[in-house]
């Protein structure tokens, strides 16, 4: 059963008068779709929720409407409608200024179906891994210092990349030569303790 929210009348009401009838059209469309869709207001617009996950949206501006779908990536497109590009105006069917602009019924309900049906089978969108990152080079004034003490040496090249990264990035932030030579002692002191940069920090 469709389960609507009257704030999103409201919406509709406040809308410009060219997005009316476009707004009223994809919220039919889309219980139409998917009558078990639960609408609702996030980020001041219309949006729409099916099986535990976001389904679509709908937002109306000055001078244009915008529709999108939560998972555009995953859709076959057979139809070859969606534009997933960073100049679409927040929607995935370009720029909607009235109704003609919008895909036939029944080929933007195959689409809100398609949506819907990846939720119901808890298929999500795959995050890119962030990408690791790279060793930096070890400075000459920490180089030269690790290089007379053989036991600081041999920790600081046991640490993981982040955690030598952690001495590095201290040791090239001193201001002052003052600074780094302060650095360095209290480092070469940590190492040969076997310590890493923020061990105070960590739980015992």
């Amino acid at each position: 059963m469709s389960e609507k929210d009257s704030r999103v009348d409201a919406y509709i009401e406040k809308a410009a008068p060219f997005a009316k009838p476009v707004l009223i059209k994809l919220r039919k469309l889309i219980f139409q779709a998917c009558p078990e869709a639960v609408e609702t207001i996030k980020w001041s617009f219309p949006n729409y929720e099916a099986h535990g996950s976001m389904l679509c949206s709908m937002a109306s501006f000055k001078e244009h409407c915008a529709f999108a779908f939560w998972k555009a990536s995953l859709l076959k497109d057979p139809e070859g409608i969606l534009q997933i590009t960073s100049r679409n105006a927040m929607g995935h069917l370009e720029r909607i200024s009235s109704i003609k602009d919008l895909p036939a019924d029944g080929i933007l309900v195959a689409y809100i179906k398609e949506a819907a049906l990846l939720n119901k089978n808890k298929i999500k969108v795959a995050r890119p891994r962030p990408a690791p990152k790279k060793e930096l080079p070890v400075p000459k004034p920490l180089a030269a210092a690790l290089k007379k003490n053989k036991k600081a040496s041999v920790f600081f090249a046991e640490l993981s990349i982040s955690g030598r990264r952690e001495y590095i990035e201290w040791i090239t932030e001193a201001k002052t030569e003052e600074t780094l030579n302060k650095r360095l002692v209290t480092t070469i002191e940590w190492l040969t303790e076997g310590k890493s940069r923020n061990w105070k920090y960590k739980k015992a």
